[in-house]
């Protein structure tokens, strides 16, 4: 299963350093930052799934952080999850103005702190795969609800695994997929194909989407990756 990206924000050393440990062995990919401006210059080039941000940070404060990250159109929809030892209502209240999920008060626990991560997660994919049901850019529109695609104006039927790796491809925003994890997310993980199987429909795919069949890139050995 692919790792969900964590970016940790926490200008304490030992208290970035542990939330660091607890949530790569919790199975995510993590990067952290000391000051609200480093973080920002990582997440401009790594976009994570989800920022835990503190709100005490030298350069930058958390609240201006968030307001920036939700600013960048690429990176507006990364839930963010305030890390405070502040108690005023006052900042909670402004934290989720400037469109944070939620808000954990320190010293916090550390299952606790997982388990609203993985609420979030939840919740924010399960938003963003309700919204995405019609992807256009320049000439191509797909209609996901309808398997339509329409390539400059020429209308082409999509048949439901078309569709389905169409759009994990999407929602891969700029990943490589392995032919593997393909494999388990348009089949299913008892479908006895092989790299093969997706391979034959990437270029039916491909075919399909005409001027725009380059946006599909092959990682040699990997698997594919949309072009951002």
């Amino acid at each position: 299963m692919e790792q969900r990206r964590i970016m940790v924000v926490e200008d304490h050393a030992e208290t970035c350093e542990l939330l660091r440990y607890n949530l790569t062995v919790a199975g995510f990919e993590v990067r952290t930052a000391l000051d609200g401006q480093q973080g920002l210059n990582i997440m401009t080039r790594w976009r994570p799934d989800l920022v835990l941000l503190d709100l005490m940070l030298p350069e930058i404060d958390g609240f201006e952080v968030c307001r920036r990250l939700k600013q960048i159109t690429s990176l507006s929809a990364v839930p963010v999850i305030f890390l405070t030892a502040r108690t005023d209502e006052v900042d909670r209240v402004v934290g989720l103005e400037l469109g944070a999920e939620d808000y954990v008060l320190k010293p916090f626990s550390t299952r606790e702190l997982l388990l609203r991560i993985k609420i979030v997660l939840r919740r924010t994919s399960t938003e963003a795969g309700d919204a995405e049901e019609l992807f256009e850019r320049d000439g191509l529109l797909v209609n996901f609800a309808a398997h339509e695609m329409n390539v400059d104006g020429d209308a082409r039927v999509l048949t439901a695994t078309e569709q389905k790796l169409f759009k994990a491809i999407v929602q891969s925003r700029g990943r490589v997929l392995s032919r593997d994890r393909l494999l388990d997310t348009v089949w299913n993980t008892d479908f006895e194909g092989t790299s093969r199987t997706v391979d034959t429909h990437m270029r039916r795919l491909r075919a399909k989407l005409g001027p725009y069949a380059d946006w599909i890139e092959t990682v040699r050995g990997v698997g594919y990756r949309f072009k951002a």
